[in-house]
């Protein structure tokens, strides 16, 4: 069937760009008539305006404004909602394995009866080891819209398992994690912005100390934003009233700030902010409105810079459009998004406010603008050499732990020994991988601490491994030093 692009409409619109608004929906509509009654194959109009016409138009504003056909609107409302199909499970996901960690209370996993350390050989017929990280991770989520149906081998059980999973609706919560670094110095991951994000921010502060705190690590990591309103509400847990967090500007949209409300009573202990390249949106928001008061110090890589207003119009048919209409901008100026390209998005040069290179801090130091949050530290993710990605590669450290607990059990004040490193080496050399001696002595710490980790997830659940974790995790360790002096 003929795809009528893009582009086509695009150029359409261009030739008659001269004409009145008329003169050129006419030659749109003279075009399109002509296509359906001489295209080679049969055209419809939602194929022609869904796919082609109305994305093209959308397509000479910037990237990030976009056409919602029905089905695409419906589900964005659905997106909305701070809920989703799942079966309540973490696994572990490999090439070629995928490997149960953590099976949630009460979820359609742990009712079925899956275990920590089940390994997933088949999913609706779906041969696990032929697919590739890609291929899984679409299969995984296509699979949960609707009942699955696992073939699964048990550590220790001779014949295979059959489940089938009903998915079910499921808490996401944004703030996923939460746990104490050392004495007075609290970590907690915020994985998106909802409207049950300061709660549940509220509840993990007040749970690891509250007031009491000498220190905070606020993770933003891989957090894509969400709620511009969460993020707001956030920035006023540490922010004095009356403080910036944000202007918006933009060609009709008033320029208008956004401060903390008066009422605010604000949390005084001393904040450090993690940001990655997958930082976006509300996230940045919130890490400039902090650093710019000099309230908190960010490390990490530079955050990926997406700070555009988007208006969601409703349109006609159960359709819906998202619209770009403005820019956010830091307390001390800033813009958030990446610049692009002139031709493409010129709202930036329509704004009262040009972006500039250098703005300064509340207390005047110089912070750099040109679209994302610049961290304060930057802190690189750990290298992955030769011996560590054979071994995550492999799942080693997951098939491991799994034999490990089918003969152990453990507590939480377990730790690695000199002897369990010999037992893993020795698990290692029966699966030819074997690493020589100043290789194995200079990877000791890391090899033990992801032991550790492996070992937590499937015992404890993945909460815990987490901790286990962060003792490695560089960006971590290095903020907890800063909000610990």
């Amino acid at each position: 069937m003929v795809r009528l692009t893009a582009a086509f409409f695009a150029a359409v619109l261009a030739l008659t760009a001269a004409d009145d608004l008329d003169s050129q929906i006419k030659s749109l509509i003279s075009a399109y008539a002509s296509l359906e009654s001489n295209a080679a194959d049969p055209v419809t109009s939602e194929q022609a305006f869904y796919q082609g016409a109305i994305p093209g138009l959308l397509h000479v504003l910037d990237p990030h404004s976009v056409f919602f056909d029905p089905g695409q609107f419906d589900q964005l409302k659905k997106m909305e909602a701070s809920t989703q199909k799942g079966f309540g499970s973490v696994v572990s996901l490999l090439p070629g394995r995928v490997i149960v960690l953590q099976t949630l209370p009460g979820t359609p996993s742990a009712k079925a009866g899956l275990s920590p350390g089940d390994d997933i050989l088949a999913v609706n017929g779906y041969v696990i080891a032929r697919l590739d990280l890609d291929q899984l991770t679409e299969l995984l989520g296509e699979s949960r819209q609707r009942p699955a149906r696992l073939v699964v081998r048990r550590p220790g059980t001779a014949r295979v398992l059959d489940f089938t999973l009903i998915p079910a609706e499921m808490e996401s919560p944004s703030v996923d994690r939460a746990f104490l670094l050392g004495a007075g110095v609290g970590y907690i991951r915020v994985s998106s912005f909802d409207e049950h994000t300061v709660q549940g921010l509220q509840e993990a502060i007040e749970k690891l100390g509250g007031s009491r705190l000498g220190g905070l690590v606020l993770d933003f990591r891989n957090n894509p934003g969400g709620l511009v309103t969460a993020a707001l509400e956030t920035a006023s847990l540490f922010l004095q009233p009356g403080q910036t967090i944000f202007s918006v500007r933009g060609r009709h949209f008033p320029e208008k700030a956004e401060t903390v409300p008066s009422i605010a009573k604000p949390y005084g202990f001393k904040l450090a902010i993690l940001i990655n390249g997958r930082t976006a949106s509300a996230s940045e928001i919130v890490a400039g409105a902090l650093q710019d008061h000099d309230r908190a110090t960010v490390l990490g890589e530079p955050s990926f810079g997406k700070g555009l207003v988007q208006t969601v119009y409703p349109l006609s048919q159960g359709t819906g459009l998202a619209l770009t209409t403005a820019l956010y901008y830091t307390p001390s100026g800033r813009s958030i998004q990446r610049p692009l390209d002139a031709a493409q998005f010129e709202l930036a040069a329509t704004t009262s406010h040009p972006n500039q290179a250098k703005f300064h801090t509340d207390s005047g130091r110089v912070v750099t603008g040109g679209g994302g949050i610049q961290p304060d530290i930057a802190v690189q993710p750990p290298p992955l050499n030769r011996l560590r990605a054979v071994l995550e590669a492999s799942g080693s450290f997951t098939t491991f732990a799994t034999e490990y607990l089918r003969d152990h059990k453990i507590g939480q004040d377990f730790a690695v020994t000199p002897a369990l490193m010999d037992q893993f080496q020795a698990f290692l050399a029966a699966r030819s991988i074997q690493p020589g001696v100043a290789e194995w002595s200079q990877e000791s710490d890391f090899v033990a601490i992801r032991l550790k980790t492996e070992i937590f997830n499937q015992a404890f659940g993945v909460e815990k491994g987490d901790e286990v974790d962060a003792e490695r995790d560089p960006a971590i360790q290095q903020a907890r030093a800063v909000v610990g002096k």
